[in-house]
């Protein structure tokens, strides 16, 4: 499952780091902390999120 955690985890962090950054750019915050604090806050979201469903997706019966 852990594999499979890292590469949902690649995929799910990216939207979620995209999605944040829009909504620091589109708010008009000036400077680089808060679009990097976006990015940071994505990824870190993206792991109990990308756990669970591979969880899920493991659970499945074959």
């Amino acid at each position: 499952m852990s594999r499979l955690m890292w590469i949902l985890h690649a995929l799910i962090s990216t939207t979620l780091m995209g999605v944040a950054i829009t909504a620091v750019l589109v708010a008009e915050l000036s400077g680089w902390k808060p679009v990097a604090i976006a990015a940071i806050t994505g990824f870190v979201i993206a792991l109990p999120i990308s756990y669970a469903i591979a969880k899920k997706i493991v659970s499945l019966p074959a």
